[in-house]
């Protein structure tokens, strides 16, 4: 009978029901600890049925797994498995019949509502559920520990190598996750579990980056807090993750918004300010007073916000600003020797940007005491200089503007006010005015007008250039348009070539028009010119870079508040102990030119309570009226807090490290966590983040360590880049096109294993793909396919040896799949397992044991659903996810035959297949029995034979 009590049956003999012959059952197929088979017993249990046939047991096993075993005989043989008696091969005990059976808690009970398994398909919606449900209960991925004490207090480390890998953390959006989003996750988790499989510590983490402007939005026009909006987001995304089967340490998770997250945020502000890298400045921004917020140069376009069309003006503002320049160099070097992408790492020099160049100063006309300076890579080209241009916003225009060119640059400056940079460099339209005034050529003392264009940033470089026409494309242009003139100083060294008058010439040369430096080489005249310069005091050589300092404060409500405080002063005659800045009408100042930095004891300064979150049109941010938290007393004075908060950026810039030892309350991360885990081993992320946030996270990073925090230069030593998965119109998934596809729906139709699957599937990782649902049946055939294949392995009453054609397939199986994971080429890898599972169902009911295992073992971290439920079938206890990988031998992975083409007369006529080894004798025997190839020299004469071993036969007839 069979007896179910909570889910766990005990198996006991039914009386009469074995032949007196069985003694035992295969103790691979069943052992104590196999999962818990909770069947609807009730509505099975009266199917029961005694058989006289080769099995030695009948027991009731659950719909789910019943389908491991191929159901033949009667209907009511669907219901049971028959077991046979273990091949005297197999290096295990038997088991007697009479044993108790029972289910142990180590592995997970079976779903209780699958239909009557057909042996063809592989339940996943139960099977993935009870196998989430046992990976969360007995915490199999949680990190291990690389630190151990011994019994007399000694230290020991983990002789074991670690693999810390890492996916660049979400958003938690309220839209959830598309289809697009767990591919690069997918990837990463494979890497994870291959690495646990290959004897390696893992550390899988997973946060989200809660931070951000959407919330913030949603919570002004609902009146919904963000924090309640963010946590209900994480939720989702959490729940979607779990489904989807990933090992993350789920004990590590950490939200950028948790209190716990903001203290060590603000820490590393304090060490940044301390170090003198955090600084106050008054920065031309792009302020929407709209949204009431600072946005970046690609969030305006035209005058308008991305975001709602809102316009957008240029003004100063009092911003804080992390001084990342002063590490350019540091950020550059370090790029040397990490494994990244190299399109990644072009990107980051050219952001990074350095040049080396000259710096030359021009006196400006009738005004002694004002120089505009200029940086050039193009020193060589300076006799050739005909007019300077200043950003419109650069402080030296009101200056020199000339009254009667007053109305007119002033007018071109308002315009140009509303553009973001961006615009305005990317504009082919070179607009500009003349200011009325002059600069002097330092060489020549000759007098250059100084125009104005919207086309040079007061952002970037000097906010001033000296425009050469004749050799620039751009001068150029502007030149022509504004009929300025156009100097020749640099000529081809090729003889007998002619510059063209009608474009620029950009190539290097010689001088020519250029007084003493005539006839120099560009290099040449380019160091004698700078030399010259640097005599005369009006320059030098000078190394510049286009990396601007991080505008580091957003006007927003939903972020790090700044731990910063000022002192607030009063009227000389005011009695500060008699008022109270939080009252309207109180006339007081903020000394924002003395910050304070609050204490490391007093961390976190947590975000105040408000009803309204709106920003405002106040440049200071919604903060600015939460009076009550903004101003307080201190040993009885009046201090008000800073009212910007962090940037986004802030959280994902140092997540990683919290990774390490989210709990700890006195570090945001010890140095033996540090020195254990650091640097990350392998980063996946989308492209989109090749430059800001892998620059701004080494940027924090690199003053870490030269604060002595780490003991490792860089954070991510490997990076990879998975590409975008685009809608079926083979557009960037989105709303408005309406081609978002929700991974809930292909979990629900096919199983997260299928969606894993098909995203590793669908070509290189790397490379950009349009999404097409009805792909995901093939993999679900693969899915299906090795599921049987496991069951007729199971079913097998006696051990299959594997033949010598299924031997040499599976090893070289192994190894590609093995090669092809360490190389992240997934496709290939799931494409060499279709093969050798093809393979196996050609087999029928001959399916080795073996074979099915590592099959198992191969697809595992793939499809873990999948993985782990074969493993249980074929009897083994624990989770496969710490079993040792797949070993092949390399001598089974080389074939010992080849086929080769058989040409006559150079056309080809039919193959052969012959001994790797053979030579050019047995290579024509074997010929001259193929029938098409003995057609073609049957009667003819031999003239010569081409012989090429292993690759080709051409036989020469007449």
């Amino acid at each position: 009978m069979i007896c179910a009590n909570d889910g766990l049956l005990s198996f006991r003999l039914m009386k009469g029901a074995l032949p007196k012959k069985s003694a035992s059952v295969n103790p691979h197929r069943h052992r104590d600890n196999l999962p818990s088979y909770n069947n609807n017993h009730r509505r099975h249990n009266s199917h029961l049925h005694q058989r006289s046939c080769k099995a030695k047991l009948l027991i009731l096993v659950d719909p789910v797994s019943s389908s491991a075993f191929r159901a033949t005989g009667s209907t009511h043989a669907r219901r049971a498995a028959f077991l046979p008696s273990p091949p005297a091969n197999r290096a295990a005990a038997t088991r007697t019949s009479t044993r108790l059976l029972e289910t142990a808690a180590s592995t997970p009970a079976a779903s209780t509502d699958a239909p009557a398994a057909t042996g063809t398909g592989y339940p996943f919606s139960q099977i993935e559920p009870k196998w989430q449900s046992y990976w969360k209960k007995h915490h199999t991925f949680k990190t291990p520990d690389r630190r151990s004490a011994t019994p007399d207090g000694q230290i020991v480390k983990s002789p074991r190598k670690k693999k810390y890998i890492l996916d660049m953390f979400p958003y938690p959006s309220g839209a959830g996750l598309h289809v697009g989003h767990p591919e690069g996750y997918t990837a990463s988790d494979v890497m994870a579990r291959y690495y646990r499989m290959t004897a390696h510590d893992v550390l899988h983490p997973i946060g989200w980056d809660s931070f951000g402007l959407p919330a913030e939005q949603f919570a002004i026009n609902t009146g919904t807090h963000p924090e309640i909006t963010t946590a209900a987001n994480i939720a989702n995304f959490k729940r979607q993750l779990q489904m989807l089967g990933f090992s993350y340490d789920w004990d590590k998770e950490v939200a950028t918004t948790d209190v716990g997250y903001v203290k060590w945020t603000q820490w590393i502000f304090l060490q940044l300010y301390k170090k003198g890298l955090a600084k106050q400045s008054e920065v031309s921004v792009n302020w929407c007073p709209a949204l009431g917020t600072v946005l970046a140069n690609e969030e305006v376009i035209n005058g308008l916000s991305e975001r709602g069309d809102h316009p957008v003006v240029r003004l100063p503002l009092r911003q804080w600003v992390l001084k990342i320049t002063e590490y350019a160099d540091r950020l550059e070097k370090g790029l040397q020797g990490l494994d990244w992408p190299a399109g990644t790492m072009v990107a980051q020099e050219q952001w990074i940007g350095k040049s080396e160049g000259t710096e030359i100063v021009f006196a400006v006309d009738g005004r002694d005491d004002q120089n505009v300076t200029v940086f050039t890579t193009r020193a060589d080209t300076l006799f050739g200089v005909t007019y300077l241009t200043l950003a419109p916003e650069h402080p030296l225009v009101p200056l020199i503007t000339t009254p009667s060119q007053k109305d007119d640059v002033d007018a071109y400056v308002t315009t140009t006010s509303s553009r973001s940079d961006l615009d305005r460099t990317s504009n082919k339209d070179k607009t500009g005015v003349f200011t009325g005034g002059y600069a002097i050529h330092p060489l020549t003392n000759e007098k250059i007008p100084i125009w104005i264009g919207d086309y040079v940033l007061g952002s970037y470089g000097t906010g001033a250039v000296m425009a050469v026409p004749a050799h620039d494309e751009r001068d150029f242009e502007f030149a022509k348009k504004f009929g300025l003139d156009v100097k020749w100083v640099v000529e081809s060294k090729e003889e007998g070539h002619e510059l063209s008058k009608e474009e620029a010439f950009t190539q290097y040369g010689v001088n020519v028009n250029s007084g003493e430096f005539n006839g120099l080489t560009t290099e040449e005249a380019k160091k004698a010119i700078t030399a010259k310069l640097s005599e005369i005091s009006a320059g030098g050589s000078k190394i510049t870079y286009k990396l601007r300092d991080w505008v580091f404060s957003r006007q927003r409500y939903w972020g790090e508040p700044i731990p910063i405080y000022f002192p607030v002063d009063f009227p000389n005659d005011v009695d500060p102990t008699t008022v109270d800045p939080k009252m309207d009408g109180c006339e007081h100042t903020i000394r924002y030119d003395k910050p304070i930095p609050v204490d490391e004891a007093d961390l976190p300064l947590k975000l105040p309570e408000m009803d309204d979150f709106s920003p405002g049109d106040d440049p200071a941010g919604c903060l600015a009226r939460a009076k009550e938290w903004r101003y307080f007393q201190k040993d009885g004075k009046w201090y008000a807090r800073e009212t910007n908060t962090m940037p986004q950026w802030a959280g994902s810039c140092w997540y990683y490290f919290r990774f390490l030892d989210p709990k700890n309350d006195d570090a945001a991360f010890s140095p033996e966590l540090d020195e254990d885990w650091m640097p990350v081993d392998l980063y996946v992320g989308g492209a989109e983040h090749a430059v800001l946030h892998l620059l701004y996270a080494r940027f924090w990073h690199q003053v870490l360590y030269d604060l002595g925090y780490t003991k490792h230069p860089e954070p991510f030593q490997k990076l990879v880049h998975q590409g975008m998965i685009l809608g079926s119109d083979g557009e960037k998934m989105s709303k408005s096109r309406g081609n978002v596809v929700n991974p809930d729906d292909v979990v629900d139709a096919h199983g997260a294993d299928a969606l894993r699957l098909y995203e590793m599937f669908m070509g290189p990782l790397e490379a950009v793909k349009p999404w097409q649902t009805s792909q995901v049946a093939g993999v679900v055939r693969f899915q299906n396919k090795l599921y049987n294949v496991v069951q007729s392995a199971v079913q097998n009453e006696s051990d299959v040896a594997m033949d010598e054609e299924t031997t040499k397939i599976l090893h070289k199986t192994m190894k590609k799949v093995t090669e092809d994971i360490e190389s992240m080429s997934f496709n290939t890898a799931i494409s060499a397992m279709m093969v050798l599972t093809n393979h196996l169902t050609t087999l029928k009911d001959k399916v080795p044991w073996e074979a099915a295992e590592k099959l198992t073992l191969m697809v595992s971290p793939f499809a873990p659903h999948l993985g782990e439920e074969c493993w249980n079938l074929l009897g083994h206890d624990k989770s496969l996810a710490y079993h040792p990988w797949v070993e092949y031998d390399e001598a089974l992975c080389v074939d010992n035959t080849v086929t080769i083409g058989v040409q006559v007369n150079g056309k080809k006529r039919g193959e052969i297949e012959i001994s790797v080894d053979a030579d050019q004798e047995v290579a024509v025997e074997q010929a001259m029995k193929v029938q098409t190839i003995l057609n073609q020299v049957d009667g003819k004469e031999v003239k010569k034979v081409i012989f090429v071993p292993g690759r080709i036969l051409n036989i020469i007839v007449k």
